[in-house]
């Protein structure tokens, strides 16, 4: 794995608070582009639903896109992982570059507030 793709790159924002406010105006301020989509699963999975117990996977779902989205170096890095792995005829090649991107995706999860 290349070293971008598990160091964030400098003048990377640090991540939020581990609640659903502190990401929005995260994603608000630094990754508007998720903000409609976070804004939708919001409404549907915990709001419209009236069901906080979702709150614990929705907050997974957007704590890894957020903290992707927030580093434009590894966001085009996974986007190309995941790109190359679709356009690929070799299925050798293409489960090797989705088991890269699905990496990346563990280990942003385990970030914490401040990283």
């Amino acid at each position: 794995m290349t070293a971008h793709a598990t160091e964030p790159t400098p003048g990377v924002p640090p991540m939020p608070e581990r609640n659903p406010k502190a990401l929005r105006e995260a994603i608000v301020q630094h990754a508007p582009q998720l903000l409609p989509g976070f804004d939708e699963h919001w409404r549907w999975a915990v709001a419209d639903a009236y069901d906080i117990s979702t709150v614990p996977a929705f907050m997974a779902r957007w704590w890894g896109e957020y903290a992707i989205a927030r580093d434009p170096k590894l966001d085009a890095h996974v986007t190309d992982l995941e790109h190359r792995a679709a356009e690929s005829a070799d299925l050798v090649e293409a489960k090797a570059l989705l088991e890269e991107a699905s990496h990346i995706r563990h280990r942003v999860q385990r970030l914490e507030p401040g990283q």
